[in-house]
């Protein structure tokens, strides 16, 4: 009988663990977490800082004896070290786990600045439960909050502590915000747009440290001036108070802000710490071929620690969004089981929403050496679009407030259709990009209409 074991319960790990089950339901499955609660998504934290959903609104699963259903054995644990050629795990909790095949789905974590005074009170991530319980302790109405970084991350935070009724700084080092999913229009726009709900925005400014706000010392009064307070001719001064937040934020251009809640949203990287010297080949994530298996056979990943193949930019990436994971999830558990299956590729999409302000990302969208592009702005309408081409091929795009083409934009770059003579038209006008892609994919055999591509 074969053991599988997952490292990490978030959603690749889950949906791998019950593909696993269906695929091969005599095996052995242990399923390791390392937080207390059960299975959950991180993408629902905001729903619950916003007060739509209460913390079983963010589990994966209703029902509490869904694993134990599944004959799926969980083990609350981090972690430590992976021994490929023992084919053993040994985790934070004493056990060493023998395994036949191992996935490795332990996600990302956050990016920790080396910043002055990260460590104090009131300086909190916004990754896990126990994070939005202190952030929610402290984010109340009237509040002051500062959040460091304006990625896609702290744009969909944003908008749950504006819901919240703080009022919010947020400072990014880039020169515009989501600098990694917009170019400079875009992320302008943005940032504006954020403006006029009333955030207060700083980019291209980073924070150079974080204190705990004291009252200033009383001035220095000289002998007469003593004399004076002490027959009553004069009042002793009062020492100058602070604005009584609890936190003080000095910013790169000189400005201090005083605050009750820093909120660190700089960015994640993969959780791969605890592979060094595991014989696991590791790059940006932990490297996996076209069935998800590493360089060891039989151990795979899945998730946003996984660096997999992406057609559209022919090369390795990771690319952390939920829809990847869990297909790369499932190929992974598909191909434990004995079931050859590949992935067809990584999707490489964001579709954001900053504040009521929808804005999209696909493929390159920063173009390629030699490739050509055509932008088009109405800023009184806050609609922005910019497409970029290789030779007939739409390779990449953004959009800001054009929220019609989201499902052909998809179509067309993860489809490499090739345009033709539409390209030129694409050019003299980027809104016609429907028409494109009917023409196009129906064409060339693989048009499946708009609705499903939006779908896929």
């Amino acid at each position: 009988m074969t053991h599988h074991v997952i490292l990490g319960a978030g959603p690749a790990g889950v949906i791998a663990a019950e593909t696993l089950r269906k695929q091969a339901p005599q095996d052995t499955i242990t399923l390791v977490g390392d937080e207390p609660e059960p299975p959950y998504s991180r993408m629902a934290i905001p729903y619950l800082l916003i007060g739509n959903i209460k913390e079983p609104g963010t589990y994966l699963r209703k029902s509490a004896t869904h694993f134990a259903d599944l004959r799926i054995t969980q083990v609350q644990a981090q972690a430590n070290k992976v021994d490929a050629a023992a084919k053993q795990v040994s985790l934070s909790n004493g056990q060493v786990l023998s395994f036949d095949k191992l996935l490795i789905a332990t996600g990302s974590k956050p990016v920790r600045p080396p910043i002055p005074g990260m460590d104090l009170p009131g300086v909190h991530p916004c990754w896990t439960l126990e994070d939005a319980r202190k952030i929610m302790a402290l984010a109340q109405p009237g509040a002051k909050v500062l959040q460091m970084g304006a990625g896609f991350i702290g744009c969909i935070i944003m908008e749950a502590l504006k819901q919240r009724g703080v009022h919010l700084s947020v400072v990014e080092m880039g020169d515009r915000m989501v600098p990694r999913m917009m170019g400079p229009m875009a992320g302008g726009m943005i940032r504006d747009w954020c403006e006029t709900k009333g955030v207060e925005v700083f980019t291209g400014t980073r924070v150079e440290g974080i204190a705990a706000t004291s009252n200033a010392p009383e001035p220095e009064v000289g002998l007469l001036g003593k004399i004076a307070q002490a027959i009553g001719l004069a009042e002793a001064p009062t020492p100058k108070a602070s604005s009584g937040r609890p936190l003080t934020v000095k910013l790169s251009n000189g400005q201090s802000l005083e605050v009750d809640l820093v909120i660190s949203a700089t960015g994640v990287k993969p959780n791969i710490g605890f592979l060094e010297n595991s014989g696991i080949t590791c790059l940006q994530g932990v490297l996996t071929d076209e069935h998800l298996q590493t360089n060891v056979p039989g151990i795979y990943a899945a998730g946003d620690c996984a660096e997999a193949f992406d057609k559209v930019s022919g090369k390795t990436i990771v690319s952390a969004i939920q829809p990847n994971a869990a297909e790369q999830a499932r190929v992974a558990a598909l191909n434990m089981a004995g079931q050859a299956n590949e992935l067809k590729g990584v999707t490489q999409i964001n579709v954001l929403d900053t504040l009521g302000m929808i804005s999209t990302s696909f493929g390159n969208w920063e173009g390629v050496p030699g490739g050509e592009h055509v932008e088009l702005t109405d800023k009184a309408q806050g609609r922005h679009l910019s497409l970029q081409f290789k030779d007939d091929v739409l390779i990449g795009c953004n959009s800001v407030g054009w929220t019609e083409h989201v499902g052909v934009m998809r179509g067309l770059v993860e489809g490499a259709v090739k345009l033709g003579a539409w390209k030129d038209t694409l050019k003299q006008d980027p809104t016609k990009l429907s028409e494109a892609y009917l023409a196009c994919a129906q064409q060339q055999g693989s048009w499946s209409g708009p609705g499903d591509a939006r779908r896929r």
